[in-house]
């Protein structure tokens, strides 16, 4: 099985209090909390995720 490869958004600088995603095979993500990374994670199949960024980027304008 792959490790997602983690990763915190640059607008978080060196705060904590935020969450990583990771890109997974096939267009899927995953989240975990930068303060319980132990805790694992949360997969989501593309279309979950693909709606989930178009919501995100929704809320930029």
């Amino acid at each position: 099985m792959m490790t997602p490869e983690f990763r915190k958004a640059s607008y978080s600088n060196h705060n904590q209090d935020c969450v990583e995603c990771a890109y997974l095979p096939e267009g899927a993500g995953a989240i975990r909390d930068t303060k319980h990374r132990e805790a694992g994670h949360l997969e989501f199949p593309r279309a979950e995720w693909t709606a989930f960024l178009a919501d995100l980027k929704g809320l930029d304008g």
